[in-house]
């Protein structure tokens, strides 16, 4: 080992052995640019290639090492070739299957040899089996000895091998003996069960686990060095989120009173009305646009809910004390449907509502921004082209974000800076109907104050969620034609395994033409992403106005489709999607006075998870039980979306697993924020670097 330098930890990676310009830039794609970077590359698992296991006892799903003498070695003939060994122990017997393999291979594979082998046991058409597995032939009959330690498996990127990790790692251990790493938790604030744990000490833990660990624990992810390593770095992603609340709210924003006549004449025009959980959330953000701090609220609400109403309701607060409103959707069709919502609602008030997105032609956009920008716009409703730089804002109060989980922070923050009137910032509402879990919500948006619209408006009929395997697809093709005959329209909603845009576009295109030929007597409409947003919007309104019975499409139609005669919708392959996202779809039936019934189609057979999370579905119309089981099954990235940059990937921490360390997180943060601001900062960079965006201002 070199001379340590006065911070070789600090050092960039290149002061390691190996590791060169090429190296470099492969480990900057997982974070890696200094040396202790190396030492937060934290493994994903742990293999256990301490114990060799009995093959008689071995289960599928299980990673083990075993030991054998090949009974048999073949080279079968089928779709594929592949070269196929037996071997037995005196307890049981194994497959090994190799799809790639060389003569030489062939020939080192033979009877009598005895072979140690590491690998994933599956079940296989006769019998269990490994396929691929590592393997080292074993000469003489002594006893070979096991590995003493568990062995990490790390997150990697293509061309870095796990063995370059593990040595690259392992000389960043050997620095962190010469140089220990700064202590920046302060004792007032460490959890007793972890507290004994120095960072350091834990780091070496976690990558070198010694011989006489809890190896379960380890695996489970349950050990106190790993959970105070996890708390550690929930606490600082916790405080770089109070970092953004603490920026934003340096600056004034407008003391907003609601205007009660404009907000009456509203309400007395609706249909409908309010349910008390929209009168308690309308009351809070009244409350937060009357201070003159910037209000930075998230409004979430099941499919149904009414959060558009609410909506509504703080652009005419904002309206009528002297500002302008905005609000921005994910998609066009979504926008679109707003706008025309916002137009029917405000216009009868004497408001102003103006469209952008990226469809309008050269001199629609000019006469919108002129009149945007003279103030003659008072309600703006549109797509990301709100970002633009040519979009300028007369006096912008108010800041709307539908689907906020489509956007980054960075996004909706640059949106908010469209606002800066002299040193004063715009308010900001964010909504989501993606229910999302207490914990994870106390996470990923610790940046901002939380309301719920947990009530359904009265009348409201619950879809009827039926499973069917796809060997029945006539039956459902004829359930289908009958609701047409009914005058009862029908979403018919494709999914693919791969996330190929083109492929799945393909597969919508094929089902249509094979439903059109199924029922001629019906009209059909085709929806998909790689279709113009002209030709979406023709398509969605033809649908809306009931010129087609039958409208097949991709996820695109996820948000923003308001048809209340739809009572019937068919989805394909339903186990190919998370929980949230079909719940999401289911809610686009159910819309009006009509049952309306979901048919989650799947392709036997199905796993046991995949049986547990659809069954889930037809048991629940609750978003927010929904959400906690997709929590529980796929975990947070799934459940936000991978635009929520927010929230960046935990390293060790786990939000379903450390749930009751985030329990704590928030009064710690706080107060570390308080009493050690300058350690909080220094935290914060240790575990994410640069990769916050903190909406410095």
């Amino acid at each position: 080992m070199p001379q340590v330098a006065d911070n070789v930890l600090a050092q960039p990676v290149t002061v390691l052995k190996g590791v060169g310009d090429k190296q470099a830039e492969k480990l900057a794609k997982i974070g890696i640019e200094t040396v202790q970077d190396c030492l937060f590359h934290l493994p994903l698992r742990y293999q256990d290639r301490t114990r060799l296991m009995p093959l008689g006892s071995l289960r599928p799903h299980q990673e083990k090492l075993v030991e054998g003498v090949i009974q048999l070695s073949q080279v079968k003939f089928g779709r594929r070739r592949s070269l196929l060994c037996q071997i037995a122990d005196g307890t049981g017997s194994l497959w090994l299957r190799f799809f790639h393999f060389s003569k030489a291979q062939q020939q080192q594979l033979a009877r009598g040899m005895r072979i140690r082998c590491f690998g994933e046991i599956r079940n296989g058409p006769s019998a269990l089996e490994m396929v691929h597995p590592e393997y080292r032939l074993l000469t003489g009959t002594e006893p070979v000895p096991v590995d003493s330690e568990l062995t990490p498996v790390y997150p990697t990127t293509e061309g870095m091998h796990q063995l370059s990790l593990r040595k690259l790692i392992g000389q960043a251990l050997a620095y962190l003996e010469q140089q220990q790493m700064p202590e920046l938790l302060p004792d007032a604030l460490r959890l007793h069960d972890v507290a004994h744990y120095k960072l350091s000490e834990a780091l070496k833990y976690v990558h070198l686990p010694p011989p006489d660990v809890d190896v379960q624990q380890l695996i489970d992810r349950r050990h106190p060095a790993q959970r105070r390593l996890a708390y550690e770095e929930l606490l600082a992603q916790q405080l770089s989120m109070r970092k953004i609340r603490i920026n934003t709210q340096r600056h004034p924003a407008p003391a907003i009173r609601a205007d009660n006549r404009a907000q009456k004449a509203l309400l007395n025009s609706l249909p409908f009305p309010l349910t008390a959980a929209q009168q308690r959330v309308i009351g809070e953000i009244l409350q937060d646009l009357a201070q003159d701090i910037p209000m930075q609220r998230l409004v979430q609400g099941d499919v149904g809910s009414g959060k558009t109403v609410v909506a509504a309701i703080a652009a005419v607060a904002a309206v009528t004390a002297g500002y302008q409103a905005v609000m921005m959707a994910p998609t066009e069709l979504l926008a679109e449907q707003h706008y025309q919502t916002f137009l029917q609602w405000l216009e009868p008030l004497g408001m102003t509502v103006g469209w952008c997105a990226g469809k309008q032609t050269a001199s629609q956009r000019k006469q919108m921004l002129t009149a945007l920008e003279q103030g003659d716009i008072s309600v703006a409703v549109g797509t990301h082209a709100l970002f633009q730089d040519q979009v300028v804002f007369n006096k912008l109060g108010l800041v709307i974000i539908d689907e906020q989980h489509r956007f980054g922070v960075h996004q909706r923050l640059a949106l908010r800076d469209k606002g800066r009137q002299q040193n004063s910032m715009p308010h900001q509402l964010v909504m989501t109907a993606t229910p999302i879990p207490r914990t994870l919500a106390m996470t990923a948006y610790a940046d901002l104050n939380v309301s719920v619209i947990d009530e359904l408006p009265p009348g409201r009929i619950p879809v009827t969620t039926v499973l069917i395997s796809d060997s029945r697809r006539q039956e459902v093709i004829d359930r289908v034609h009958a609701a047409c005959q009914q005058k009862r329209q029908v979403y018919w909603v494709c999914t693919l395994i791969e996330e190929s845009e083109h492929l799945q576009c393909q597969a919508a295109e094929d089902s249509a033409q094979q439903l059109q030929q199924a029922l001629p007597d019906c009209r059909i409409g085709l929806v998909h992403g790689r279709m113009k947003p002209r030709e979406k919007e023709l398509v969605m309104q033809q649908f809306k106005a009931g010129e087609i019975d039958l409208l097949v499409a991709t996820t695109v139609i996820e948000v923003g489709v308001d048809v209340p005669n739809a009572s019937l919708m068919i989805i394909e392959n339903a186990e190919r999607l998370g929980l949230a996202q079909l719940h999401q779809l289911r809610g686009r039936v159910g819309r009006g006075s009509t049952q309306s019934h979901c048919v989650l189609m799947y392709h036997p057979p199905l796993s046991e998870n995949g049986q547990a999370r659809l069954k889930c579905l037809r048991e629940s119309n609750d978003g927010f039980v929904i959400a906690q089981r997709d929590l529980e099954i796929r975990g947070p990235g799934e459940l936000l979306g991978t635009r929520q940059t927010g929230l960046p990937q935990f390293r060790v921490a786990d939000l379903f697993d450390d749930q009751d360390l985030l329990m704590a997180i928030g009064s710690s943060a706080d107060a570390f924020l308080r009493d050690y601001p300058d350690q909080a900062e220094q935290m914060i960079k240790r575990w994410f670097g640069n990769k916050i965006d903190f909406g410095q201002v």
